[in-house]
């Protein structure tokens, strides 16, 4: 099975929607300090143009991006960036746009900046499967040239789409909201794409897709959840023994591969229980567990609630 197949599995189970809040033309200094997100949501920082210095104000860790990078912090971080210059910002000048977002501009006459900040929400109840499976902050580049002998890579596309996303943040167009909003859903997939292609993946799911010797066993589980999968069986489509593929599944993914099953068929399940008429007992069985009980306590450990509850909660809030 090919990488394709364990992303698109992914997001088809879960929902992802994007939006764009703010269009940054800066001259330096500047800077811009993001809280905490909620749970559901993941912000995403683009730099058209110029650079930008993002920091952790916990920790002081700091990065620089530059034109094409884009950065999606999965976790909610809160995050600061700036020129770096450690220079006083200037008053900025913020005008509303009928599309939706803000144009922020500045009276700085040092280095420019083009950068567009947004967010993506993740449907309820999904964030979990987000957040425990990608790193903190993911960090990936746009690339204006095709790869070896033309290949059109993730990073390749990522550059025609971030192309479009500036024409789509020059001015207020008809159609604009729901354009950009589409286009930032895709820029969520294709930025996995890309950081899963990379040579030095990041830790979680990322990892794994780019691992040839693990990704048959992610893949496997993503296709067929319900299937009764033991360790045994997905260290043999990995063409491992039982202890060593325990290791390196661990060790790239920070969790169990019985673990991400779970989720998997959790996150499956809650879609499930939304549909009118469907029993509990129906779900545990499509999920694949013979046990309702069983699936009820599992449920109840990923979700916070039991099946009953989530299904009240979903009913209540389309």
């Amino acid at each position: 099975m090919s990488q394709v197949d364990w992303l698109s599995h992914l997001l088809q189970m879960i929902t992802v929607t994007g939006q764009l809040e703010v269009r940054c033309v800066y001259g330096a200094p500047w800077r811009v300090d993001w809280d905490q997100s909620a749970t559901h949501e993941i912000p995403y920082h683009v730099v058209l143009k110029g650079r930008a210095i993002i920091e952790d104000p916990k920790t002081g860790e700091a990065r620089e991006l530059l034109g094409g990078d884009i950065v999606l912090l999965p976790h909610g971080a809160a995050h600061v960036l700036h020129d770096g210059s450690g220079s006083t910002p200037g008053r900025t000048y913020n005008q509303q746009g009928s599309a939706g977002w803000m144009l922020s501009e500045n009276d700085g006459q040092g280095e420019s900046l083009d950068m567009l900040c947004g967010r993506f929400f993740i449907g309820p109840p999904h964030a979990r499967l987000i957040r425990d499976y990608l790193p903190t902050t993911l960090t990936v580049r746009a690339a204006d040239r095709p790869g070896e002998e033309g290949v059109q890579s993730a990073s390749t596309h990522l550059a025609g789409l971030v192309g479009l996303m500036r024409l789509e943040s020059t001015g207020d167009k008809p159609g604009g909201h729901a354009i950009f909003n589409a286009l930032s859903s895709a820029l969520f997939t294709l930025a996995l794409r890309a950081a899963s292609e990379a040579e030095q993946a990041p830790t979680g799911l990322l990892a794994l897709a780019g691992n040839p010797r693990l990704a048959p066993a992610m893949s496997a589980m993503f296709a067929d959840p319900a299937r009764a999968w033991t360790l045994p069986d997905l260290a043999d489509l990995c063409s491992m023994s039982r202890a060593t593929f325990m290791r390196h599944f661990q060790e790239k993914l920070g969790h169990s591969a019985m673990d991400l099953l779970t989720d998997i068929r959790m996150s499956l399940a809650a879609n499930e229980l939304k549909k009118p008429g469907t029993t509990t007992e129906a779900v545990a069985d499509t999920v694949g567990y013979r046990s309702v009980a069983a699936f009820r306590r599992a449920f109840t450990d990923k979700v916070g609630m039991t099946p009953g509850q989530w299904r009240r909660l979903a009913h209540e809030n389309p």
